[in-house]
């Protein structure tokens, strides 16, 4: 599209215009996050920024009705909350992520849940509230074999901060091989022949058909006693009952941001299984979001507005 066309364009933000510096002028920029009431005609909708952390039901509410939209951005690493959407969009509609905005947060808290976990933090804080001192000895990660299953962007940021920790190593996996500055990326069908061989295992994978339940009964027989399970993926890509049966037999042990079914509902197994540190989806909840996800918008309307390609696309509706 042209500069010109776009100067009319309604543009639909999770936050007020006036909060995020950079946007270009001459656009009509319309409030919603997620709200009962829908700010102006989502048929004059050209650019929708999808509310976030709402949701499927609030992301894809307005589609069927956005005629005219001609870019759809997340404000989420992942797109599965809007894909049930997707066949409701006229085709040439572009499907943009959150690339760069979630990976510092994200990968501080995979960091976070493996010492917790390791180191026996969720004792202490037990023992605090009991007044009881419960000294011991407890593992380290310096030393651990550590795999990533999911090595993008996140998954590249999760090994930055595993690098001061003096891990024996660090195994990359992906959807496929390839080389990389720091080394192979494994493809995802060897993960038989890797996961015996680590104690920590990271799953940082997108959800979709080839990911969901991809954790399930032989990828967890295939983990060696005692290895840690961290997902900050999504809870779809574990099947819970498989975990739960390993966690319950006292085999692994998990650290979960994600969970199946979300949010967990009250009275689930898998609050009082044994060796489990379970986070609320707060990996990408954090101070870090809200800049980064303004300068994320900002560079991209500024492109929109230009008629450039816009950055982060994943697909195309056809």
């Amino acid at each position: 599209m042209t500069s010109a066309s776009a100067s009319a364009a309604d543009i639909w933000l999770p936050f007020a215009a006036e909060e995020v510096d950079g946007l270009p002028e001459g656009l009509n920029y319309r409030f919603w996050d997620g709200g009962r009431e829908y700010p102006a005609d989502p048929s004059d909708c050209a650019f929708y920024v999808v509310p976030y952390m709402k949701g499927p039901e609030v992301a894809v509410r307005p589609l069927e009705a956005m005629k005219a939209v001609q870019v759809v951005q997340t404000l989420s690493a992942g797109i599965d909350h809007v894909e049930p959407g997707l066949g409701l969009l006229p085709a040439g509609v572009r499907l943009c992520n959150a690339k760069g905005v979630h990976e510092a947060s994200t990968a501080e808290l995979a960091l976070a849940l493996i010492l917790a976990s390791l180191r026996g933090f969720p004792g202490f804080v037990h023992g605090q509230d009991k007044e009881e001192w419960r000294s011991g000895f407890y593992p380290a990660l310096a030393d651990k074999s550590v795999l990533v299953v999911g090595y993008g962007s996140i998954g590249a940021a999760i090994e930055d901060r595993l690098a001061p920790f003096e891990c024996a190593r660090v195994v990359r996996v992906a959807r496929s091989a390839r080389a990389t500055a720091r080394g192979p990326v494994h493809a995802i069908d060897e993960l038989p022949a890797l996961l015996p061989e680590a104690d920590v295992v990271i799953l940082s994978t997108p959800l979709n058909p080839s990911t969901q339940g991809l954790v399930g009964p032989a990828f967890l027989a295939a983990m060696r006693d005692g290895a840690l399970l961290v997902n900050v993926a999504r809870g779809a890509v574990v099947d819970t009952e498989a975990l739960l049966s390993e966690l319950e037999s006292g085999r692994l042990r998990a650290a979960l941001d994600v969970t199946d079914p979300e949010p967990l509902p009250a009275g689930h197994p898998l609050w009082h299984a044994p060796h489990t540190l379970i986070t609320p989806h707060v990996g990408g909840s954090t101070s870090a979001f809200l800049p980064r996800a303004k300068r994320l918008l900002a560079g991209q309307l500024t492109r929109f507005a230009a008629g450039e390609p816009v950055g982060n696309l994943v697909l195309t509706t056809g």
